[in-house]
């Protein structure tokens, strides 16, 4: 991975192609400090971000190098979802199936995080993919690309939020059943659960963010300790399936046959190792972010794919038959249970579920900075009220209340649905491709026609193309399979409802847009320095 030393200030404006005669800031004096890359009076490599974005500094930069690394890695939480998420990959395909299904696609989805990582270092925004869409699309179709783009993000963050809250549920409830098995609560009972976590999490990103990069420190030592609490016991104590049973045999018990049973287990695989985007939301609160953010992104990925391999693995020769596997709704706790002690099983599972639980704080983060941003740009009806910055905190707070109603209106799917968790993992997992196919499919396009791109101190380099275009083909690839139901076969209740939900969002976005959008949305390009009108400034919230 070719990665740029850091470079002067006057290095990267001339290796900048949107540069012109200068910079839009307060006063002649600002404006040469900045272009000779000058630190003094507290001017940096932020501010000339900042500035070549057009954006106005709000947040206050208080995240660092290790609490930006812990703030995506807990959010990925690869080797904790490897546990609880899986089991559509282990009816359809069985052990070994999941297993080489896994490895195969983390290999391929690595270049979808090695792209989005680069655009990170061009554009260090909260706006993520809908901010690099509206700058690297082609003119004619910047504006309705970007805000097509907003709302899948929008709306893929808001179902990854749903989708922890409701894994959070479950493990209490898997904790209550290692005490009596046979307690389960009721639908309406989860909702209920699901309706206390997010107020919770309200809290933490509210009253307590002052505390968030303490907390995402914390939560990067306790993901990496976690694993081995978790890990050593299994190895020890459970009885081991055989190599043979891990590696080589395959079996389709879903109702798919074996090809189409691989493919399918994709979709939860990625839904293990998504989210390396989330630390690009809070772009505007890291410190040197446009280097920062894309290492934090790319890193996090590989040892999260690493220890989730490795856990992989312990889960598949610890977990006990697959037959039993099969028949039970939440396979973690089986292999939980296989240690033999009860008392262990609890505190394996509180384990995992503080785990997380830090997770749910970070995607409620995440979702907020990114609906904030959107509505900053006037993309959302009650943008005014949105995109609101609480001046005190320096948070968004409108944005975690208008987050959190959503992940409230997602969690009343498993009122009437068997297969509630899948059908959000599938619509997060629609809603977030989706943006990662337009912003790498726009960077590609440039690529592919020989234009320039913003200069990042991340850089793919002379593989750049290659790895984008393969990222394209595998980003479109695996949009297609989060359309299939994960069983056969179908019933109303156990069909894949996300894609109607993606379809039906697109449809509001569009007559949104028709009617409301394309005459308030504000385009982040508008902004952009040497792409912006003359006499246009730095854009603010306010």
């Amino acid at each position: 991975m070719a990665q740029s030393s850091l470079a002067t200030g006057l290095d990267i404006e001339m290796k900048t192609p949107y540069h012109h005669s200068g910079l839009a800031m307060a006063d002649s004096k600002g404006s040469a400090e900045l272009e000779t890359g000058s630190d003094k009076d507290g001017w940096g490599q932020d501010v000339r971000d900042m500035h070549r974005l057009g954006k106005k500094q709000e947040f206050t930069r208080n995240f660092g190098m290790i609490s930006a690394l812990g703030f995506v890695s807990i959010y990925m939480a690869t080797w904790e979802f490897v546990l609880v998420s899986l089991s559509v990959g282990l009816a359809n395909g069985g052990f070994a199936g999941l297993f080489w299904c896994f490895i195969t696609t983390v290999l391929c989805y690595g270049t979808v995080v090695a792209s989005l990582a680069e655009m990170a270092s061009m554009a260090p925004t909260s706006g993520g993919q809908y901010h690099w869409v509206s700058e690297f699309a082609p003119p004619q179709y910047q504006k309705v690309l970007s805000y097509a783009s907003g709302w899948m993000s929008t709306l893929g963050w808001i179902a990854s939020l749903a989708s922890s809250v409701y894994v959070c549920g479950t493990q209490i409830q898997a904790m209550i059943n290692v005490l009596n098995p046979d307690e389960a609560m009721t639908s309406w009972q989860l909702t209920l659960v699901m309706f206390a976590i997010i107020a919770i999490t309200i809290v933490f990103n509210t009253v307590g963010a002052k505390f968030l990069p303490m907390l995402e420190t914390i939560s990067l030592f306790g993901h990496v300790a976690g694993f081995f609490v978790v890990m050593i016991p299994l190895l020890v104590l459970c009885p081991k399936n055989s190599a043979y049973d891990v590696f080589v045999h395959f079996e389709a018990n879903g109702g798919w046959s074996l090809g189409p049973a691989y493919l399918v287990s994709q979709v939860t695989i990625i839904y293990c190792n998504l989210g390396s985007d989330s630390v690009v939301h809070i772009s505007e609160e890291v410190e040197d972010a446009s280097l920062v953010v894309p290492r934090c992104m790319f890193w996090s990925f590989v040892y999260n794919v690493v220890l989730g391999i490795v856990m992989l693995i312990v889960m598949l020769f610890c977990i006990g038959p697959l037959e039993d596997v099969v028949n039970t709704s939440v396979p973690y706790v089986l292999l939980f249970n296989n240690t033999g002690s009860p008392a262990l099983s609890i505190v394996l599972n509180l384990v995992l579920f503080l785990l997380v639980y830090s997770g749910n704080v970070t995607a409620l983060a995440t979702s907020a900075r990114e609906m904030w941003a959107f509505a900053r740009d006037h993309g959302l009806p009650g943008s005014g009220w949105l995109g609101r910055m609480d001046r005190k905190w320096d948070i968004p707070f409108n944005a975690v209340y208008g987050c959190s109603a959503g992940c409230v209106i997602l969690a009343l799917i498993q009122l009437g649905s068997t297969l509630a968790f899948n059908i959000i993992v599938s619509l997060s997992v629609l809603g977030l491709m989706s943006t990662y196919m337009l912003s790498i499919g726009c960077v590609f396009l440039k690529r592919l026609k020989g234009e320039p791109l913003p200069y990042a101190r991340w850089s793919l380099g002379r593989f750049g193309f290659a790895i984008n275009g393969f990222a394209l083909f595998y980003s479109a690839f695996l949009l297609v399979w989060c359309c299939f139901p994960s069983y056969l076969p179908v019933t109303t209740s156990t069909a894949n409802w996300a894609p109607v939900v993606w379809a039906a969002v697109i449809i509001v976005a569009y007559v949104v847009y028709a009617i409301w959008g394309k005459h308030h949305y504000t385009a982040p390009v508008e902004f952009v320095e040497g792409r912006k009108a003359p006499g246009v400034g730095l854009q603010s919230s306010t």
